[in-house]
């Protein structure tokens, strides 16, 4: 491929099933394969486009689910609204506008810049005091509030206020002081997901209930979240905390000793999808090779902790770590070049880029230019209590 062609200029097809009726919540059948093609971006946009419509508090249809399927009756009626959604959607739109933008779609680029401003209105609107809310129901009941008895506190609506980069500041760092005084709970080391969980209080959220309290989305720990708030901890320099949570995510950590084995009762090299918080069950995994979280366990350690991160032709390094850590060396080969990497914390704040020196020379943007093919490069990262 030449030119400007981009992953968005694939041509991919439409598959087409028929919606769910009236009573139905979901359509088990097989879809059929249209001939018709058109661009990945034209798939985008039309995705989009799907997200668009809000309800009376000005936030995305939740409608049977949104990440978190087992929520299927908060919006079932197509009145409920999702908080994480918003934080979500409004997040995506930013740099889809500035590609609409390069593309000549000026028009449809501010939409998306407008309709991204109403939803961080609405979103600051979903405060409750000392967290953001999670949802509400189709009779405007919100879930996710000091209102409610099951659910006062969802941790995804608090962690993607700042990995959206749109939460206010103060509000947002309220937020994640939330979630370590409600869901960190530091005994059996485990993240809820929410709580207190769903049991018999109305209306009803839907499947989610329907697990016992303490397992799976219902209360347990849920890796996928979990790793969502270690992320916010490190977007919010906060390495101890960043690096203290993803241990209670680390499979191997999970499996120390015997003890600590037979309570966990999974394998210690694959991530778990979830871990009970259930009497009786604490601590035991659930399922395993069968969750997106590794994924996002990678990339969480890879470029929010240790910071390392390529974009486009430039590698980054910006760590944020434990403080008492002295440094770390880390190799990295990317188009048949090699980076051999060390980060000095000798000044033990954990985050903070002094100087970036590569091959002797200092990068005065602080930026690593990836050369193919280039053989092998050194790069020293000093890090202190006056970022660059």
């Amino acid at each position: 491929m030449t030119g400007d062609w981009s992953i968005f200029d694939a041509r991919a097809p439409f598959i087409e099933q028929r919606a769910p009726g009236t009573d139905e919540h979901s359509v088990y059948e097989t879809p059929v394969r249209l001939a018709e093609e058109v661009s990945l971006y034209e798939h985008c946009v039309r995705a989009i486009a799907r997200t668009m419509e809000t309800g009376s508090h000005g936030l995305p249809l939740i409608g049977t689910g949104d990440w978190n399927d087992g929520m299927d009756e908060v919006g079932a009626h197509g009145r409920g609204e999702s908080v994480w959604l918003g934080w979500f959607l409004a997040s995506l739109l930013g740099p889809f506008a500035a590609l609409a933008t390069s593309r000549g779609d000026s028009q449809p680029a501010r939409t998306y810049r407008a309709h991204a401003a109403r939803l961080t209105t609405a979103l600051e609107a979903a405060w409750d005091g000392e967290w953001y809310r999670r949802a509400y129901f189709d009779d405007g009941t919100p879930l996710g509030s000091t209102q409610n008895t099951e659910c006062r506190i969802d941790s995804i609506a608090q962690s993607w206020s700042v990995i959206s980069g749109l939460g206010d500041p103060e509000r947002s760092r309220q937020a994640i002081a939330s979630v370590e005084k409600w869901l960190i709970d530091r005994e059996h080391q485990l993240i809820h997901l929410l709580t207190p969980p769903f049991d018999k209080a109305e209306p009803n959220p839907g499947y989610i209930k329907g697990y016992v309290p303490g397992v799976r989305e219902n209360g347990g720990q849920y890796t996928h979240a979990a790793l969502w708030v270690v992320l916010a901890q490190a977007l919010l320099r906060c390495g101890d905390a960043a690096h203290e949570l993803l241990s209670f995510v680390n499979p191997i950590r999970r499996s120390s000793d015997a003890d600590a084995v037979k309570r966990y009762r999974v394998e210690p090299y694959a991530v778990a999808a979830d871990i009970y918080s259930a009497a009786g069950h604490v601590g035991r995994g659930g399922w395993t090779w069968y969750t997106g979280a590794a994924g996002w366990m990678y990339r969480v350690t890879i470029e929010n902790l240790l910071g390392i991160k390529r974009e486009g032709e430039w590698l980054l390094v910006e760590p944020c770590v434990p403080a008492e850590w002295p440094g770390y060396k880390a190799t990295i080969r990317i188009e048949s070049a090699e980076y051999a990497i060390e980060v000095d914390n000798s000044a033990l704040t954990g985050s903070g880029v002094v100087s970036v020196v590569v091959d002797g020379v200092e990068a005065a943007d602080g930026r690593v230019h990836i050369v193919p093919n280039s053989g092998r490069h050194t790069v020293r990262v000093v890090l202190g209590h006056t970022a660059r």
